[in-house]
């Protein structure tokens, strides 16, 4: 079985409300699709999704869009699609970083791959060790109003699991938001918050001793993703475990988090890491270590939720 051709397309997609988070407010997603065929015409399906072009990591939509054309279709077409380590492993030889160009690659390459043998893809990366994943709501429409009627059609949805995006708003305010959730859907819900590096030190330990008394799971990424010392210093003053997200894009930030004793979870997206073979790197690396790990996503379609979701239910921890 050899790879045919590899070609992409970019779409961009509305928000159904603003999406704010302390880097950037979110409109709309930009989309890059990949589709991988396969010298007998079957065609697998890969996507990186964008929040505010390179602003959440250095790549935009168009970056990708010409990495994956230019320096890498032209070298894997060609080969043997499912050999997909050294499939990974080549382009990593042929471009530096460019995680979410080669996760959308690498996701295309799992999905034919899973298509020609018949298999679904968590069979590919070692079967499934759960049947049921729980998934949490992101708050972050920026209104504390609107974000508790959104939480209450939510619940009754089925939801229990919510994310309050925070580091925009001070602390206090971002600390009476978690309050007034808590208090008005009381203890049947699960609370977290995600800054996206909109802290500093002193900001980010006030507002999580703040919010302690409502039982969050986790806070993530409080600090820039630069700042280890910075995430090692705010876990020793506060009792929520944090979780790091843009901090963790390579195996070896994974270690240099760990050594640090940094964080107490690793935060998981397939794109961040360059696919499913990276994260389940990254996963490994948590599971020596005793971290529990938390699958997030970048607003992704169908097609990126169900690489997410075969990853999420093949792996441990």
């Amino acid at each position: 079985m050899k790879l045919k051709s590899i070609k992409t397309a970019i779409v961009d997609i509305p928000l159904k409300r603003p999406h704010v988070m302390s880097l950037m407010t979110v409109h709309e997603v930009n989309y890059l699709f990949v589709f991988a065929q396969s010298s007998d015409g079957t065609v697998g399906y890969g996507e990186a999704a964008f929040l505010g072009g390179p602003t959440w990591s250095e790549e935009s939509v168009e970056s990708a869009k010409a990495a994956v054309e230019l320096y890498l279709a032209p070298y894997l077409v060609g080969k043997d699609f499912r050999r997909l380590e050294e499939m990974r492993s080549l382009m990593d030889q042929l471009v530096r970083g460019n995680h979410f160009a080669k996760a959308a690659v690498e996701m295309a390459l799992f999905d034919l791959t899973g298509k020609v043998q018949g298999l679904p893809v968590y069979d590919l990366i070692g079967g499934k060790v759960r049947d049921e994943i729980p998934l949490s709501w992101s708050l972050a429409s920026g209104d504390p109003e609107a974000e508790e009627r959104e939480a209450g059609e939510m619940i009754d949805k089925g939801g229990y699991i919510f994310k309050f995006k925070t580091g925009l708003l001070s602390p206090e305010e971002d600390i009476e938001r978690v309050r007034n959730i808590r208090r008005t859907f009381g203890d049947t819900i699960r609370l977290r918050i995600d800054a996206n590096q909109g802290w500093n030190r002193g900001d980010a330990i006030r507002a999580i001793r703040g919010m302690e008394p409502f039982r969050l799971d986790f806070a993530e990424q409080p600090v820039p993703k630069e700042d280890i010392d910075g995430l090692s210093a705010i876990a020793r003053s506060v009792s929520v475990p944090l979780l790091a997200d843009e901090s963790l894009d390579s195996v070896q930030n994974a270690i240099q988090l760990v050594k640090k004793d940094a964080v107490g979870m690793f935060g998981l997206k397939l794109t961040k890491a360059g696919g499913i073979l990276g994260a389940k790197r990254l996963a490994a690396i948590a599971e020596a270590a005793g971290y529990p790990c938390y699958v997030g996503c970048m607003i992704e379609t169908g097609v990126g939720n169900a690489a997410y979701l075969h990853m999420a239910v093949s792996t441990p921890r």
